[in-house]
């Protein structure tokens, strides 16, 4: 790790426990793999690696975890229910999933939710990015916040507590506003609607974030206040500075080149602008959001998956009960 993340504690105190990806893929145990390489190729974002090695070493044993986590809360909440004479109701598992732009948090999620559906069981598992619910981009101007996007107070906090409410409580038809990357802000009328899932996975740079505490101790709900499971995907600043880049770059050959597009105008600047571009965007914005406010989250996370330069993961650290 370098200077901006450095190891957590010493790990004779530290919370977690360590794994490599080797000891961690031992614990799949037999999980069998519901994906193959056509899945992959859809549920991967634009420039990253993942292999379907790493999905059987990484993402199955946290698969089998999971399900082991789901019938646990399942069956505390039923318990709960008949201790308090209440007719039971279907209570969401809610993961939350964070870290810093370009770490990977979406292509996680999306092979996750597919892992988790393919359950025996089938479960119902919907995805919800935290995108969602940013400001729309009138409201960010009119505040001066633009250069603040993705940022704490860049979203609508009330409107993603109110909907996180919602689910846990076990509310029907639970909608969420929908984000266009495209267009680079929130598509007036669009919504997702989520009924009632078994588990949801929200994403998004800061769902682990708090707040400074009020001395007279009244509740301050918290995001991550309705996660039952939390995991934060995290890197060495050179590599997610290099990955930004990177992926910059190769979205001005596709996303960029979409007259739509809310970046359309570096599609046409040469390499050397679109390069000093991405990189005053990732010094400026997102890696003073990284040092600030996403970074410090990573401590309150239930899971931590540590990526290497190569994109891959190699170290996985699990909080202990």
């Amino acid at each position: 790790m370098d200077q901006l993340n450095p190891p957590l504690a010493d790990p004779r105190i530290s919370p977690y426990r360590t794994y490599t990806k080797a000891e961690w893929a031992d614990l799949r145990q037999g999980m069998p793999m519901t994906l193959d390489v056509s899945d992959l190729g859809r549920l991967r974002s634009l420039g990253d690696p993942l292999s379907i090695d790493e999905v059987a070493m990484v993402y199955l044993p946290l698969s089998r975890l999971l399900s082991l986590y789901v019938e646990a809360t399942q069956g505390l909440h039923n318990a709960t229910q008949r201790f308090l004479g209440q007719t039971e109701r279907k209570m969401p598992f809610v993961i939350g999933i964070a870290g810093s732009v370009a770490v990977g948090k979406s292509t996680t999620a999306r092979i996750l939710k597919t892992l988790l559906a393919r359950w025996p069981s089938s479960p119902q598992v919907d995805l919800v990015t935290t995108d969602g619910f940013l400001l729309p981009n009138a409201v960010l101007k009119a505040e001066g916040l633009m250069e603040r996007k993705g940022f704490p107070e860049s979203y609508d906090l009330p409107s993603l507590l109110a909907f996180l409410s919602a689910i846990k409580g076990g509310e029907p038809q639970v909608r969420a506003p929908v984000y266009s990357h495209l267009v680079y802000d929130v598509v007036p009328g669009e919504e997702v609607v989520v009924d009632r899932p078994d588990i949801l996975i929200l994403e998004g740079l800061n769902v682990l974030q708090t707040s400074r505490l009020p001395k007279d101790g009244k509740a301050v709900p918290f995001v991550s206040d309705f996660f039952d499971f939390s995991i934060y995907i995290d890197a060495p600043e050179a590599d997610l500075r290099s990955w930004y880049i990177d992926r910059f770059m190769r979205l001005r050959q596709t996303a960029f080149r979409d007259p739509r597009s809310y970046f359309a105008r570096y599609a046409e600047i040469s390499e050397e602008e679109a390069t000093k571009v991405a990189t005053g965007l990732w010094e400026r914005i997102n890696l003073v959001n990284l040092t600030d406010n996403i970074l410090p989250t990573r401590p309150r996370a239930d899971l931590i998956l540590g990526k290497s330069g190569t994109h891959g993961i190699d170290t996985v650290m699990l909080r202990k009960l």
